[in-house]
């Protein structure tokens, strides 16, 4: 085990942990979006203990993940001989059972042995009888060896929840523990860039965050001296950047036939309310049915959408929201540049302009979404039995009454309402008259039209609090600033 370069991920390898400890054969499942680190984390973490891995060929024939797996096993048996093909998955499995069983093969006294499958949809070829040659070489042989633990990885969590995690056939049950590994958190991309040498403060942190997310392959591209606009700058504008193509990229390589995904991810971004699936598929042109319900589900799955039922309302009237920082990033400012390179300091001029402020907003809001725990914890209330939820009420008929939005409220069991309002801006948030009038409208809309008779406050979030005036005295309830989320 070799957890030393492992940046955050503290809940993870304890999982991994009590598998290495378990006396018993483990089957783990890893599932994430690409590039968030799964792959490393196994790696790193079980270090020697990995005695075969094999890594799926993206876009490759059946004829041709053999060959790969003939590889792998040659370098496993570090014979110098590689073996040859099998001609089935079948037989590649009988291969690996002959060399993990050989009187030669090193055995680790008292300790576990790791076969490592990655990226696994890949080997899934079609007409390949992948998944079933891998059911038989569990269930007749691995699940009998307490000294083993096999992981399988795959990017495409959709796959690895229909296939692996929820198998109907073969493999029903037989996951002893999973991991979805999401991106980082504030928290976590904080120690991470700082154990790369980046130390920013935190109100570059979050506009970091806005931009790219907390995946560790994007944020590889922050540098020591320089400012978060000047990483955004070169990883998603320069003719070289690494984000240029990764849109494109991401979605391809998660879901066969992206167009679909795109098209709802693209009107996720337009829309800062958040949609219903009716409102959504409208917009994204797509008909109701299976089809558009697997696309759902695949994308929530991915950690792309959040899927919230209102406060009040019941399952059918869930809102969807976009939640990838990145995806949100790309269609908002990068999209329309094609590949037209900008020129240096590109972000920077863009973040004096009324478009930045209303990204930011929006962007802001999602990451407070993502950190809801956190702001619990600041509330006292980490204990405290809740529901988080968005909430929006509609003026309907001629009434001249506007309607309400509130992204997120926080509805506890000891008889508390927490309106929550999110604000980025690059000073103390100052509430004016006109922002005081509708923050009186959101607290007396929603107490008149739930009927509530809990206590409601409002509750701000902020990068760097809100000023001490005579609207915030009155009105708010509770202030944290960014330092609340990390």
């Amino acid at each position: 085990m070799n957890a030393n370069r492992i940046s955050g991920r503290q809940s993870e390898m304890s999982v991994l942990e009590r598998a290495l400890k378990s006396p018993d054969p483990e089957f783990v499942a890893v599932y994430g979006r690409r590039r968030v680190g799964k792959t490393f984390l196994v790696r790193e973490y079980f270090g020697d203990c990995i005695c075969f891995e094999l890594t799926g060929l993206h876009d490759a024939s059946m004829p041709e993940q053999l060959e790969n797996f003939a590889e792998a096993l040659g370098r496993a048996m570090k014979s110098g001989i590689q073996p040859r093909t099998p001609k089935s998955w079948r037989e590649a499995f009988r291969e690996l059972e002959q060399f993990l069983e050989s009187p030669s093969f090193p055995r680790r006294r008292g300790g576990k042995r790791v076969v490592f499958l990655d990226e696994l949809p890949w080997l899934d070829t079609r007409r390949s009888r992948f998944s079933s040659a891998l059911e038989h070489f569990w269930n007749s042989w691995a699940s009998r060896q307490n000294d083993l633990i096999l992981v399988v990885c795959g990017s495409a969590a959709s796959w690895m929840i229909q296939n692996i995690v929820q198998a109907r056939g073969g493999l029903h049950n037989r996951v002893t523990r999973r991991i979805r590994l999401l991106p980082f958190s504030l928290g976590e991309t904080e120690a991470y860039l700082r154990s790369r040498g980046v130390d920013l403060t935190r109100y570059q942190l979050a506009e970091l965050y806005m931009a790219m997310g907390g995946v560790p392959h994007y944020l590889k591209e922050a540098e020591p001296g320089l400012s978060a606009a000047q990483i955004v700058d070169n990883a998603c504008f320069s003719s070289q950047g690494l984000l240029r193509d990764e849109f494109a990229r991401l979605y391809a390589s998660l879901f066969d036939d992206p167009e679909q995904h795109v098209a709802i991810v693209k009107a996720l971004a337009r829309k800062r309310e958040g949609l219903t699936r009716g409102e959504l598929l409208t917009i994204s042109g797509l008909r109701s049915g299976g089809t558009a319900t697997k696309r759902l589900e695949e994308l929530e799955e991915s950690g792309f959408l959040l899927r919230s039922v209102p406060f009040g309302k019941k399952e059918n009237d869930a809102l969807y929201r976009l939640a990838d920082e990145f995806s949100l990033f790309h269609v908002t400012w990068m999209q329309s540049l094609g590949r037209k390179s900008p020129g240096d300091g590109h972000w920077l001029r863009q973040s004096q302009s009324q478009r930045w402020r209303a990204w930011s907003g929006y962007a802001f809001e999602g990451v407070c979404l993502k950190h809801t725990a956190r702001l619990k914890a600041a509330l006292g209330i980490a204990g405290v039995g809740s529901t988080e939820a968005p909430w929006r009420h509609r003026a309907v008929g001629p009434s001249k009454e506007r309607g309400v939005q509130i992204d997120l409220l926080i509805d506890r069991n000891d008889q508390t309402v927490n309106l929550c309002e999110m604000k980025f801006s690059d000073s103390e948030f100052r509430i004016d008259k006109r922002y005081a009038d509708v923050l009186r409208r959101k607290r007396d809309t929603f107490r008149r039209e739930t009927g509530t008779r809990k206590n409601v406050f409002l509750t701000m979030v902020t990068t760097f609090g809100v000023a001490d005036n005579a609207y915030a005295r009155e009105l708010v309830a509770n202030s944290f600033t960014i330092d609340s989320l990390f």
